[in-house]
C-alpha cells in the first residue's frame, strides 16, 4: 500500500473516530520501516494544517504487557499542544467521546532543559532534564479490539490519545533520582478501589532508560528531528493499560518518589 494512501486513511479514522482494518492484514510487507514513513507523512500533514508538537510518546516500553499485545518492544509517536493537558494542581478533567477505545497508562514524564542526543547513561540524560512529573497517557487505537501488529500502532499515531501532565517537580540528587525512577512503586484505582500495581523498573528498568532507548532510536531516523530542548517526553505505561469510560475517576499514589499521585475525572 501506498504511504500517502495509508496517511490519509488513519487521519480520517482520528478525525471522525472510526474504526478500520489493520495495515500489516492487507500488507504483508508492512513493517516498522514502513510504518514509520507513515509516520513521517501524517506528521508533516499536521505540522501544514497547524497543529503543534510539544514532545513524544514511547509506548510499550513495559516488557509485561508485551505478551497481550503480541509485540516485542517499544516504539514512538509524537505529542501535541492540543492534546497535552499540563496542571498546576493533581485533579483533572478529560472529555474522551472523541478518543478510540481509550485506555489509560500511568507513566512519568520528563521535560527537556538541553538536547540529549549525546546521553550515554542515565545520569547524563538526567543532566539534561530541569524536571519531570506524572501523569496519565491516555491510549487510543483505531483498529478493532485492540488487535494489531507492532507496524500497524506506530503508523496509528503511536497509540497516542491524550496526556495529562500532573505537576512538575525540579530535578535534583542525580544519583538518588536515577535509583528512585528505578524503584519506585504505584498504585492506579478506579472509583476508590485498586486495579493494577506497577514500578518504575516496569518501563525497560526506568523511565531514563525508556528515554535512552528514544534517544538513541532517533540516531538511527534521520527523517526525524532529535529531541530539542523545551520537549516532553512520556515514557510508557508502569501498569496495564486499562479500558475507561465517561464517568469514571481514576486516582494514582506514587511510593519512593516526590511526586503527587494524580486524580482524572473522565467526561
Amino acid at each position: 500500500m501506498l504511504t500517502d494512501a495509508i496517511a490519509t486513511e488513519l487521519l480520517e479514522a482520528l478525525d471522525h473516530n472510526r474504526r478500520m482494518p489493520t495495515i500489516s492484514s492487507r500488507d504483508a510487507s508492512f513493517d516498522a520501516f514502513a510504518a514509520y514513513r507513515v509516520s513521517a507523512e501524517i506528521f508533516s500533514r499536521r505540522l501544514a494544517r497547524g497543529e503543534t508538537p510539544v514532545g513524544r510518546k514511547i509506548g510499550f516500553t513495559n516488557r509485561l504487557i508485551w505478551d497481550e499485545y503480541r509485540v516485542s518492544g517499544p516504539m514512538w509517536g509524537y505529542v501535541y499542544d492540543h492534546t497535552v493537558t499540563r496542571l498546576d494542581e493533581p485533579i483533572a478533567r478529560l472529555a474522551i467521546g472523541h478518543v478510540s477505545q481509550p485506555r489509560i497508562e500511568p507513566e512519568i514524564v520528563l521535560h527537556f532543559a538541553s538536547a540529549p542526543g549525546s546521553a550515554a547513561n542515565e545520569v547524563e540524560l538526567l543532566s539534561t532534564i530541569d524536571w519531570i512529573a506524572h501523569g496519565f497517557e491516555i491510549v487510543q487505537t483505531h483498529f478493532l479490539d485492540w488487535k494489531f501488529a507492532l507496524a500497524d500502532t506506530i503508523a496509528d499515531f503511536g497509540l497516542h490519545g491524550a496526556l495529562i501532565v500532573g505537576p512538575p517537580r525540579p530535578v535534583s540528587g542525580a544519583e538518588d533520582m536515577v535509583s528512585r525512577l528505578r524503584a519506585f512503586t504505584i498504585a492506579l484505582a478506579r472509583d476508590g478501589v485498586v486495579q493494577a500495581h506497577g514500578a518504575g523498573g516496569n518501563v525497560l528498568d526506568s523511565p531514563l532508560m525508556a528515554a535512552l532507548h528514544l534517544v538513541r532510536v532517533l540516531r538511527e531516523q534521520p527523517v526525524f528531528q532529535p529531541i530539542h530542548a523545551g520537549e516532553i517526553v512520556t515514557t510508557g505505561t508502569l501498569t496495564p493499560a486499562l479500558p475507561v469510560r465517561a464517568g469514571e475517576t481514576w486516582t494514582t499514589t506514587l511510593s519512593g518518589l516526590d511526586l503527587p499521585g494524580v486524580t482524572l475525572r473522565f467526561e
